[in-house]
């Protein structure tokens, strides 16, 4: 039996374009890592092959309805699984791992490319993707507008009984982190929930949208020191 060195070509292509994605996720320590990308963009390459090779082996009279890229259509159908796995709810309803879930369902579309033969294609692909995880939000960070450098962070307060809820809310959302003196650092407010505890003191919960420059400690002990606040937790969404 003869090797096939244009599908082994095609394998190890498959297997060079999950690893640059697996890297770059893994970098960031997100869901999606060097293993789980690989399999994904070989697995799919092999299918891919292995239809279009049986349409060209079992193809003919007999079959005349037989479809090339039937098994590859399945592949994107099937890595919806892989790629709800990898979001996540947490229980203050913010979701991540979008991005993965994405790049998932890309590694399965590379690994289809080089099964079919496009390599010129595939490969422009994954320098593309990596261009836009990595690249293209830091020159929109850079160059882009005010609204587009903001990040949401969530904000629960306990307060005393006596304390004066709407006052609190209101420096919080008015108090510049970084520079008074800068107008387009306004804060929002985005998810307000009040509820009362027990001795009378009063839980705020909030999602408060701040600029990407300004510390989530800097948010932290300004509120901290607000009077009648009792205790405050902040977390980086």
């Amino acid at each position: 039996m003869n090797l096939d060195w244009e599908m082994i070509i095609k394998m190890c292509g498959a297997l060079l374009c999950g690893l640059l994605i697996g890297i770059d996720r893994q970098l960031k320590q997100k869901p999606l890592g060097v293993k789980t990308s690989m399999v994904i963009c070989i697995a799919s390459c092999l299918v891919t092959i292995v239809s279009i090779e049986a349409f060209n082996k079992f193809a003919g009279p007999e079959h005349p309805n037989m479809d090339p890229m039937r098994l590859a259509a399945q592949i994107v159908s099937g890595i919806g699984f892989l790629g709800a796995g990898v979001i996540l709810r947490r229980n203050n309803d913010a979701i991540s791992g979008l991005t993965s879930a994405a790049m998932i369902w890309a590694a399965s579309g590379l690994g289809i490319a080089i099964g079919a033969g496009f390599y010129i294609e595939a490969a422009v692909a994954v320098v593309l993707l990596i261009l836009a995880v990595n690249f293209v939000p830091f020159i929109i960070k850079l160059l882009g507008p005010v609204r587009l450098n903001k990040r949401d962070i969530l904000i629960k307060i306990v307060l005393d009984h006596d304390g004066d809820m709407t006052e609190v809310i209101r420096k919080i959302e008015h108090t510049h982190f970084i520079s008074e003196q800068d107008v387009q650092r306004e804060h929002r407010i985005r998810r307000l929930r009040i509820k009362d505890l027990e001795n009378g003191r009063q839980q705020v919960s909030m999602v408060l949208t701040i600029p990407e420059r300004e510390y989530t400690t800097k948010v932290y002990y300004f509120i901290r020191k607000l009077e009648h606040v009792h205790s405050v937790e902040v977390e980086q969404l």
